[in-house]
């Protein structure tokens, strides 16, 4: 080959590596073990890090883990995924998944179902209800790594015992002289599905009782709707309800607005560090009941699913197992304060530390939560669900058929739809 036409042919190579996404397309690997690349949610405070670099030790050279962190906005994360994997895209190799992107992402056929001895490994131990976020038409598409819950925090020194229901809540936060307001997720965005959902459960009934199946029995869904339309329209609502978020609702607990919020464990470890006035007083309690049914708090976290595109399946998956066992939940509790998702590890020194005297209550809401719905449809579903019952005074507690007719026409009309396809 002439030196013209040599330096043409390195040129062309070039930009067609400049253009690939797998870099190793273009000679990054050398042939020899892969990097794995893992797109996950970042973790403020290093888990992915941390995890990541203890497992490409423990595999003695047969991979490296490269995380790719994603936005922690949920909805941001997912458009980043569905972009990639749409294009076929073979530099994902690990996905964290939110729990309601399970089915979606299966459905599409672009995650692999877990398979002998590392499903085996994958689901033991794991709390039925994370297994349920995890598993699409019977099949386990993906590895449980940390979950959530919401407990009710209140203060002690205003509220000598914590309320059981959120009628008897909002009553008791509408009597109190100050700090009488509760803090809630009501904003439109995934956390008002999250809260709308958990007191749909609560009730008795469910958004759907399967991937194109609308449940909604009417008695227990006008008993959860009036409670959102009873707090909206009371006393007891916070200023900022209808654009209320977690963060937002730590800062108005953590500011001394409020006797109640609902919110996810990392409320306690901030409350300490931002707040210790607040802090001092502040008491953990399970999850409201809508009525006289047992309370389903919501229920959050992500899992480890294996990209269908992945050029290194095998070892995409051993690693993943290394990401998702039982060592990374224990670091994810230390570093960030994330819930493990298998029940055995509740009783150990480390969630005891990291959730001192309510570490088991942590595990009674996750045995309890009711998870959103399963469907390839979520983003149909949360999208007509948000744009029904926003914003929250709205509601009128006293009337409730009438948004509940609407409610359950619009979830009709979006679990029809493909979703993704």
């Amino acid at each position: 080959m002439t030196p013209r036409r040599l330096k043409r042919g390195l040129a062309i190579l070039a930009t067609a590596c400049a253009a690939a996404s797998v870099l190793a397309a273009c000679g990054g690997s050398g042939g020899g073990p892969p990097t794995l690349s893992f797109f996950v949610a970042i973790q403020p405070g290093g888990t992915i890090e941390a995890t990541a670099e203890r497992c490409t030790k423990e595999a003695n050279g047969r991979y490296t883990i490269k995380p790719e962190l994603l936005p922690s906005d949920a909805s941001q994360s997912r458009e980043q995924l569905v972009r990639r994997l749409g294009a076929k895209d073979s530099s994902i190799d690990i996905i964290g998944l939110d729990v309601i992107l399970t089915s979606e992402f299966a459905n599409a056929g672009w995650i692999e179902p877990w398979q002998g001895k590392l499903k085996e490994e994958a689901s033991e131990h794991v709390f039925k209800s994370v297994l349920k976020t995890a598993s699409f038409e019977g099949e386990l598409y993906a590895a449980p790594f940390n979950t959530n819950t919401q407990l009710l925090w209140y203060r002690k020194d205003l509220v000598p015992k914590p309320p059981t229901t959120w009628d008897q809540m909002i009553e008791e936060a509408e009597g109190l002289k100050e700090a009488g307001t509760i803090q809630v997720q009501a904003e439109r965005y995934e956390g008002y599905t999250v809260w709308v959902n958990a007191l749909i459960d609560s009730a008795g009934t469910e958004i759907l009782s399967g991937p194109e199946e609308v449940d909604l029995e009417q008695k227990p869904t006008e008993e959860a709707l009036a409670v959102i339309g009873k707090l909206a329209n009371s006393s007891a609502a916070s200023s900022n309800l209808s654009t209320s978020n977690e963060d937002s609702a730590r800062l108005g607990f953590e500011a001394g607005e409020s006797a109640f919020m609902t919110n996810y464990t990392f409320a306690y470890a901030s409350a300490k560090e931002e707040s210790p006035e607040v802090f001092e007083n502040m008491g953990a309690a399970p999850f409201p009941q809508v009525n006289a049914e047992p309370a389903k708090p919501p229920l959050g976290g992500f899992n480890l699913a294996v990209s269908s595109y992945s050029g290194h399946k095998q070892e995409a998956f051993e690693a993943a197992a290394c990401l998702a066992g039982e060592k990374s939940e224990l670091t994810a509790v230390e570093l960030d304060g994330l819930p493990p998702s298998h029940e055995n590890l509740y009783e150990g020194k480390v969630v005891e530390k990291a959730y001192p005297g309510f570490a088991g209550l942590v595990k009674e809401e996750v045995e309890a939560a009711g998870p959103r719905p399963t469907t390839p449809a979520y983003q149909d579903v949360t999208s007509a669900l948000q744009r029904t019952l926003h914003p929250p005074e709205k509601i009128d507690p006293e009337d409730t058929e009438g948004i509940y007719e609407e409610l359950k026409e619009n979830l009709e009309a979006a679990v029809k739809r493909e979703g993704l396809l």
